[in-house]
């Protein structure tokens, strides 16, 4: 009984409906616009009223700058939405019902395509500002953000073949075909890009960085790209070197470690007999005089071994920079040799007596 008078009422609203739904194809389009008009500011009272607020209440600012930018393509979407469905209502003669729809799908793709590549961006950043996010690195988040832009670009292109019903198996595989000869011709150029994505994430070495390789460059990094790594000597010369090659090489980072100061050595030797204490002051007293030397760690003397001809000193500063390594050494040994001729302190050299025997006839 309680079903009877449901449906009763059901068909009851329905023919008051009826009556009230004008007969023209053209009005009922209005009203469906404008009903898309209505939600559609609903949809912005609802982003800028109930969802800002329950935003509000997090720790990060990241929700707020989405729901900012999933707003206006929210919005026009219900719009074209509703554009599309008042079309269905009047039914236009095709070819005007398929152009209006890929117009629209068209529209919609490139409004959220756009979003979306604003979000990523966005998303990274934060995740940058975070410390507690290890896997974002300054380095790193460039590549991040252009791989996330190709994931939105193709997925939007995707849905825009989709939108004009374009046959994408074709353009698949051709696109297949040439990714396998361009990979073969370009394979030296993929190899060193991929080198230079796992350098950015392990960071072996980074901006700044004096290296020295084992096939005997060296220099400081001032670029990390792509494709190469580039490096300034001393003599202030580039060198350009594939990716793929510093990927595969020994590196001495000279600036690694927690300190960016290098450790430097010279050695000499005092003659026998020399006084060990006098010796070792007179090496103490020149690293004051040296450019490039940081007080701290302090140099030291290490009376290091008995030598052939004399007594083993090395002398053990630190240097600021590492390109200034052999200039520093240069410095200290003119000094040290200066030093132990005014002191009087013998520098041995090797001596060989030879011993002629005049052989019996």
């Amino acid at each position: 009984m309680d079903t009877d008078i449901e449906e009763s009422q059901l068909s009851d609203a329905w023919a008051v409906a009826n009556t009230w739904w004008p007969e023209s194809p053209w009005l009922q389009a209005l009203i469906v616009i404008g009903i898309g008009l209505f939600l559609s500011l609903l949809a912005i009272v609802i982003c800028r009223i109930v969802l800002r607020r329950i935003a509000r209440g997090t720790t990060t600012s990241l929700d707020d700058q989405v729901l900012e930018r999933i707003e206006p393509p929210l919005a026009l979407s219900i719009v074209l939405l509703s554009v599309w469905e008042a079309t269905n209502v009047v039914q236009p003669p095709e070819p005007l019902p398929f152009a209006i729809r890929g117009l629209i799908v068209s529209i919609i793709v490139v409004l959220w395509g756009t979003a979306a590549v604003r979000i990523s961006d966005l998303t990274f950043v934060t995740l940058l500002e975070m410390p507690t996010v290890q896997w974002v690195q300054p380095k790193t988040a460039p590549l991040m953000k252009l791989a996330g832009r190709l994931i939105v670009v193709g997925g939007a292109a995707y849905f825009f073949f989709l939108a004009w019903d374009l046959d994408l198996t074709g353009w698949l595989a051709s696109a297949g075909i040439l990714g396998i000869a361009v990979g073969f011709a370009a394979k030296d150029t993929l190899a060193n890009l991929v080198a230079g994505v796992f350098i950015l994430i392990d960071t072996p070495y980074k901006l700044g960085d004096y290296l020295v390789l084992d096939s005997g460059e060296r220099g400081r990094v001032v670029k990390i790209g792509a494709r190469t790594t580039r490096l300034i000597t001393r003599d202030d010369i580039e060198i350009v070197i594939p990716n793929a090659n510093m990927s595969n090489a020994t590196i001495l980072n000279q600036s690694g470690g927690n300190d960016l100061a290098t450790r430097l050595s010279a050695t000499v030797e005092a003659a026998y007999g020399s006084d060990v204490n006098k010796v070792r002051g007179v090496l103490l007293a020149i690293p004051p005089d040296l450019p490039h030397v940081v007080a701290n760690p302090p140099p030291a003397v290490h009376f290091s071994t008995f030598g052939a001809s004399g007594l083993v000193f090395k002398l053990r500063v630190w240097v600021d920079k590492p390109e200034y390594r052999e200039p520093v050494l240069d410095e200290m040994n003119t000094l040290i040799y200066n030093r132990f001729a005014k002191e009087g302190i013998e520098i041995p050299y090797s001596k060989h007596d030879v011993y002629l025997h005049q052989s019996n006839q």
